[in-house]
């Protein structure tokens, strides 16, 4: 029962957020300077010309006849359709959400790997020096822009030491592994495509590293907080009386209680680097939802760019539900999530 209530209110969550941010989206595309008929029909089109092509889109309507419309496509699981492209934004956002995704956990992956050692040895070694230098880190990391790292990244690993290379998913040539879970990884893995593999992973190196780079620093505060909370609880003394090891206490006992308030920060990280992946794209040309979006919204297309928002938000809501059923597996001692 407690499990249907907490379903039910994250449903009812879901439903509220869907349309607090499609109403939002929808208010702020429109008060953006610009005619998205002008800009398909072109500069020197008529004005009849322009005018058919608003009717066309239904832009010549009332703004709340044109949110009600797309209030009801939206309940029947209709995006709309991009201008720019001319499919059903679901399609193209099917389409460029593997590439995202992938990117996305992997930075997430190069975070934890990093962040979580890095909290750790914060927390045991307080106020030392390791403790200012993972701090320094963590700071650089939460403040240094995305974009701006990402183009240092290539200048210096591509433009001057050619490591790896500049952007894209693969090499110019290379064809794409049959689409299972588009991801090239795992597609590339399962199709037995060895070379396709290591160039996927050298294309996803510096964009995933960069995107892991800034949420490395949110990931080692927070385990860094919760290791100092833990490392002061009376059962470390009581373990530590026994006559277990330092490390023992810490990585056994310390770490995974640690990380208990440490998976709504893990699970809502994933949802913020979908949201940050969009400048990542757009430096590392990679083929996302991010690119996407930037080009729609040089287009001015409404449609495509509330489209965006409105999946992530969902991401978000249903990232919430998935932390709150994870908190219950990890310790059923915790009461009624609200």
């Amino acid at each position: 029962m407690a499990f249907l209530t907490l379903l039910r209110k994250r449903l009812l969550g879901l439903l509220l957020v869907v349309f607090g941010v499609s109403l939002i989206t929808f208010a702020i595309s429109h008060l953006i300077p610009g005619d998205p008929a002008r800009l398909i029909a072109g500069d020197r089109a008529s004005d009849a010309l322009v005018a058919g092509i608003r009717h066309q889109l239904g832009l010549d309507l009332p703004l709340y006849q044109q949110y009600g419309r797309y209030l009801m496509d939206l309940v029947q699981g209709d995006l709309g359709t991009s201008i720019r492209t001319s499919r059903p934004v679901l399609e193209d956002l099917q389409t460029f959400f593997p590439a995202t995704l992938e990117l996305a956990l992997v930075a997430l992956v190069l975070a934890i790997l990093a962040g979580v050692p890095l909290g750790v040895l914060s927390a045991v070694y307080h106020n030392r020096a390791i403790d200012q230098i993972a701090r320094t880190l963590a700071v650089t990391g939460i403040s240094t822009p995305a974009f701006w790292l990402g183009l240092g990244a290539i200048v210096l690993f591509y433009g001057h030491l050619g490591w790896l290379p500049g952007g894209g998913r693969l090499s110019e040539g290379l064809v794409p592994p049959p689409t299972i879970s588009g991801f090239y990884l795992l597609d590339s893995l399962l199709a037995g495509e060895g070379r396709l593999f290591l160039d996927a992973v050298e294309h996803l190196i510096l964009p995933a590293a960069t995107l892991g780079f800034v949420t490395l620093g949110v990931v080692a505060r927070q385990i860094r907080s919760a290791m100092l909370d833990q490392l002061g609880e009376d059962y470390i003394r009581t373990a530590r009386a026994y006559g277990l090891s330092r490390w023992t206490v810490i990585l056994r006992h310390a770490l995974p209680n640690a990380l208990i308030p440490s998976v709504t920060v893990l699970g809502l990280t994933l949802g913020d680097l979908l949201y940050g992946a969009v400048l990542t794209e757009t430096v590392f040309a990679w083929p996302g939802m991010g690119a996407y979006v930037v080009k729609s919204i040089q287009s001015l297309d409404f449609p495509a760019v509330m489209g965006f928002a409105i999946l992530v938000s969902f991401i978000y809501v249903l990232l919430n539900m998935a932390i709150d059923i994870v908190y219950r597996v990890i310790d059923p001692r915790i009461g009624e999530v609200s």
